[in-house]
């Protein structure tokens, strides 16, 4: 599924819901901006909205003629959140530039690519610079400023911590929660790229991060899931940078994973917190392994 489908859908189910609260729906550009997405994503909202009978549509005019049914929602699994869909396109955009400190990123063009409304791209962009990776420019630019060994082990030290207390979290919840199906799903397909990992193996980066999205997010604190988004910049993208022996290393991984996951689902908090460590041992060598040792100047 494309991420401007996944777009489409996430704020379809949104504007479903404001049928709830009002008897007409806003101009286009007001609806643009309340759901975060372009003009055009919203006319096609619009469009759909008609044709089934939801709205009628007359220029400006978008009178509600009934409430939004269950079968009007997409299901939730076809949908991210803007934020996560708009994250995961800037990391494909800066892997898709080399990632080099310097590189520059443009708020109009990347709303465009997406789909979306250059307010949301903004936010999150402002949102990502306080950890000191991107740097605003003038005229809605960007530049990435890149990384040192320091920063990288610092940020280790950080996702360590967080990490074992979130597996630990996750270990703890009810059997009826719907984090288990999610986990479930997120080892099939694990199994799947381990079997194909001779034509797949660099689909594992996001893979990944979804894997450990989820982790996290057992926390329930938002301090820790919001720390994910430099996280995932870090140790499910930059490593990428360094092509040698992806294939390998992705291998290695997918087994740590697995290990990992078997030791969630064991809820045998000691096996959890030995799988945690293992993986998140391996990551931090490989991490390091694709920055480059900083070189004192030569003397004259």
């Amino acid at each position: 599924m494309s991420k401007s489908n996944n777009v489409y859908k996430d704020a379809y189910n949104r504007c479903l819901r404001l049928l709830d609260e009002t008897r007409s729906l806003p101009s286009e550009p007001e609806l643009g901006t309340l759901l975060g997405v372009s003009r055009t994503t919203v006319r096609t909202i619009l469009a759909r909205m008609e044709e089934t009978g939801l709205i009628a549509w007359n220029k400006r005019a978008k009178t509600v003629l009934r409430e939004p049914r269950p079968d009007d929602f997409f299901p939730e699994e076809e949908t991210d959140t803007l934020a996560e869909i708009i994250e995961r396109s800037f990391m494909r955009r800066l892997l898709a530039g080399g990632a080099e400190a310097g590189m520059q990123i443009n708020e109009l063009e990347l709303a465009r690519e997406i789909g979306v409304g250059t307010t949301s791209v903004r936010e999150f962009l402002i949102r990502f610079s306080r950890f000191g990776l991107i740097e605003k420019r003038r005229n809605s630019h960007w530049v990435l400023k890149g990384f040192t060994r320091a920063f990288a082990l610092e940020l280790t030290e950080i996702r360590e911590m967080f990490e074992l207390r979130s597996a630990a979290a996750f270990a703890a919840l009810p059997q009826d929660s719907a984090v288990w199906a999610d986990l479930d799903r997120l080892e099939d397909e694990h199994r799947l790229l381990a079997s194909e990992i001779a034509t797949r193996f660099n689909e594992f980066s996001e893979l990944d991060e979804r894997f450990h999205r989820l982790i996290h997010r057992a926390s329930h604190n938002r301090f820790i899931v919001d720390f994910y988004d430099v996280i995932a910049m870090i140790f499910h993208y930059h490593y990428q940078w360094n092509k040698a022996q992806e294939r390998e290393r992705n291998e290695v991984a997918i087994g740590e994973h697995l290990a990992y996951i078997e030791g969630l689902k064991s809820r045998d908090l000691g096996k959890v917190d030995a799988a945690c460590r293992k993986h998140l041992k391996s990551a931090r060598q490989t991490l390091l392994t694709s920055i480059p040792e900083s070189r004192p100047p030569q003397k004259s």
